[in-house]
């Protein structure tokens, strides 16, 4: 019944409403074995020299008994407007133990549909857990590059190390991807990507590389614009590799749709920026161009492919365990939060502010998260305490940073410190809970900045409640300030920044502590710039204190 339903959608793919096309995707990412009868209307590519994986293949939202595998037929000739038939395109996928793909352990077929760009995402479930596996597709007589990935410990079992990178902000022009080709030396187990996946501004004079001298230059405005970007940045070899070696979950910011957006409010627009009819039409139309790039489970979209009046949603908060050893949660602050408090008139978006002259600063009523998402981490956090390590990832600098010496204070108001009673709730629901070992990681601000958590950040005797890493950037460009000296003074509870380094952070959790290693590249505007350790941290689980620090001399 459910092959017969699907070819029925297919048949009439061309009538689709946005609905039915919704009910389409979740369709088109169950694992089928299609019978050949029905290739007439789920059409197979005719065989070809030429690969149609150009765009790489990637495998994410693992669990203990499943994962999600990625790919997108594209002709690259055309930089992501593909050439391909507007029909649906048969897919095979094979799942094996062994990278020969002689030890099978599933395979099957699957619909590229021409309504999402002739993506594949197909859900694996009942794989063994906690163990590797290799994947590829094959269309056209052509194989794709064979991915590795990998299930988690089930929950509760025990697990005695987890391995991951976190990661953020890669804009095309400000330089090359070469952090990526050193993050696959470092034997992960997961890459958490925070945010800011692609940048939706043309490229300027005076940057390394220019995407405006390619079709998919320009402001992104409509789907085509999201896709043919979206293909810029993943025909890159170093981020394919990376995302071919191991599972990725992700979480976006603000650049995957437009600046400093809020919600269902527009950001700030830029220079020379082109007006736009519907802020609504355009964030959905970068949400599904999000999808349709990203190994994401068909239920992220809950109400994305469904209407544009009220709004798009994608789903992308979420919870994971690994064994014993973690929990691990996503978090999304750009998609429900309520817009920054007094913005520059003329002006929507960020900008660094003294509280006192801002009326709605500690209006309670103001959330980062959305009251849905803040309710739902409250429930994860009063489930937290049979995991070592509580693994929180969100897109910015979690604690307080002022920017001004002495009694007045100075706050950027886009990240957590522009909500601060929504930051006080989050901590306040870690004190209650008694949530154990939180590490908070973050991205968007193109630095790298160590702390403590504190649960009240204008007193330095205050509990520390968990420690903070937030990361600098793979490419994108910092202020590069010389006041790091200064600014660390002024905010005790941090413990090392740079501002001007790229790269990553990679973070090894055991049962005893955990081990943060900030991986920066010589210079992003060389692709085979090497690589080095810039600092290294540890913190003994059942302390919330940074307990060494070795910064390479």
């Amino acid at each position: 019944m459910l092959i017969l339903g699907l070819f029925s959608i297919i048949h009439t793919m061309k009538s689709l409403t946005r609905r039915s096309l919704f009910k389409a995707v979740h369709a088109a990412a169950l694992p089928l074995w299609l019978p050949r009868s029905a290739w007439s209307q789920a059409q197979a590519l005719p065989r070809s020299a030429d690969s149609p994986f150009k765009l790489g293949v990637a495998s994410g939202s693992p669990t203990h008994d499943g994962v999600v595998l990625w790919t997108r037929l594209v002709d690259l000739g055309l930089l992501g407007q593909s050439a391909l038939s507007a029909s649906p395109v048969t897919v095979q996928w094979e799942l094996a133990h062994d990278e020969q793909f002689v030890r099978m352990a599933q395979r099957g077929q699957a619909q590229a549909l021409p309504e999402l760009a002739h993506s594949v995402h197909v859900e694996l479930h009942g794989l063994e857990s906690d163990r590797w596996y290799f994947y590829r597709f094959i269309a056209g007589g052509v194989a794709s590059p064979a991915g590795r990935t990998r299930t988690f410990p089930a929950p509760g079992a025990k697990a005695s190390a987890l391995r991951l990178a976190y990661a953020s902000c890669q804009k095309w022009e400000d330089g090359y991807f070469s952090a990526y080709t050193h993050m696959l030396q470092e034997d992960l187990d997961v890459v958490l990507f925070l945010g800011d996946y692609l940048y939706e501004t043309p490229g300027t004079t005076g940057r390394i590389r220019r995407p405006n001298r390619t079709p998919s230059g320009g402001w992104l405005l409509t789907l085509g614009d999201y896709r043919a970007r979206y293909a810029l940045y993943k025909a890159e070899p170093e981020l394919q590799a990376m995302h071919a070696a191991c599972p990725w979950l992700m979480t976006w910011d603000d650049h995957e749709v437009q600046n400093d957006y809020a919600g269902l409010t527009a950001g700030s627009t830029g220079k020379n920026s082109p007006a736009v009819d519907s802020f609504t039409a355009r964030r959905a139309a970068a949400y599904q161009a999000y999808y349709e790039h990203m190994p994401l489970r068909a239920s992220v979209l809950t109400q994305a492919l469904n209407g544009l009046s009220a709004g798009a949603e994608m789903r992308l908060y979420s919870h994971v365990a690994f064994g014993n050893l973690a929990n691990m949660t996503l978090l999304d602050s750009r998609q429900y939060r309520s817009p920054q408090a007094c913005t520059p008139e003329g002006n929507p978006g960020s900008g660094a502010l003294d509280p006192r002259t801002c009326p709605s600063w500690n209006d309670p009523a103001r959330s980062l998260l959305g009251k849905a998402q803040e309710q739902w981490l409250d429930r994860q956090f009063q489930t937290a305490g049979s995991a070592t390590w509580n693994i929180i990832g969100q897109q910015s600098l979690f604690g307080q940073r002022d920017f001004r010496p002495g009694p007045d204070q100075f706050f950027w108001n886009d990240g957590w410190d522009g909500y601060a009673p929504a930051r006080q709730r989050l901590t306040h629901s870690l004190q209650r809970h008694h949530v154990p070992n939180p590490v908070l990681l973050g991205g968007d601000v193109h630095e790298n900045w160590v702390g403590h958590v504190k649960a009240d950040y204008n007193n330095p005797r205050s509990e520390s409640l968990g420690v903070e890493f937030c990361g600098t950037s793979i490419t994108s460009r910092s202020s590069g300030s010389t006041k790091t000296t200064e600014w660390l003074a002024e905010n005790p509870h941090f413990v090392f920044a740079n501002t001007e380094r790229k790269g990553y952070g990679v973070v090894e959790f055991t049962p005893q502590r955990l081990t943060t290693t900030l991986r920066v590249v010589d210079s992003v505007t060389e692709r085979r710039s090497q690589v080095e350790t810039l600092a290294k941290f540890e913190v003994d689980a059942g302390r919330a204190v940074i307990a060494a620090a070795v910064t390479p001399t």
